[in-house]
């Protein structure tokens, strides 16, 4: 029975760590910002060409966590500008440290992604696409990339003005 109940509190553990943010080494995060295409400028990271404007946000990294349960952590970054993102004011960049060690690009754009519990190809999350207005973008991983898979506001069906 102890072995019982330690073998359930150990896969409890590890699929917990697994959901958890991670921590990435410096070298990792300069990889992953540069797999999303950002350009370090002096000690901040910078992507879409703002001229400098006072609302500019450079870029960060939201959150780190192993997405698609392969083993590997996700970075979600995202960068602020009204000049670069129009009024939604923010941008984003999904990226995923490959087998081999390297970092790739998965999906970005202008918009604020909110990682949803439904799932598409290989166990990547929907995406909600948030910004202004009431009714938002879901994209959905089809093996290859993330694509259009319908519209929501608050978890219900809604159909874009």
């Amino acid at each position: 029975m102890r072995v019982l109940c330690l073998g359930v509190v150990l896969a409890f553990s590890a699929s917990t760590a697994l959901a958890a943010d991670m921590k990435l080494s410096p070298a990792d995060t300069a990889a992953a910002f540069k797999a999303a295409g950002f350009a370090k400028k002096g000690n901040r990271w910078e992507s879409c060409g703002d001229p400098g404007t006072a609302a500019y946000t450079p870029g960060t990294i939201d959150l780190v966590r192993d997405l698609n349960g392969d083993g590997q952590p996700e970075a979600v970054i995202s960068e602020g500008s009204s000049f670069c993102f129009g009024n939604t004011g923010t941008g984003y960049a999904i990226v995923s440290k490959q087998a081999a060690g390297g970092w790739k690009l998965i999906t970005g754009g202008p918009g604020i992604p909110n990682l949803l519990t439904t799932k598409g190809a290989g166990g990547w999350p929907d995406i909600e696409i948030g910004g202004p207005g009431f009714c938002f973008p879901v994209e959905r991983w089809n093996g290859k990339e993330y694509r259009l898979h319908r519209h929501q506001y608050e978890g219900k069906a809604c159909r874009p003005r």
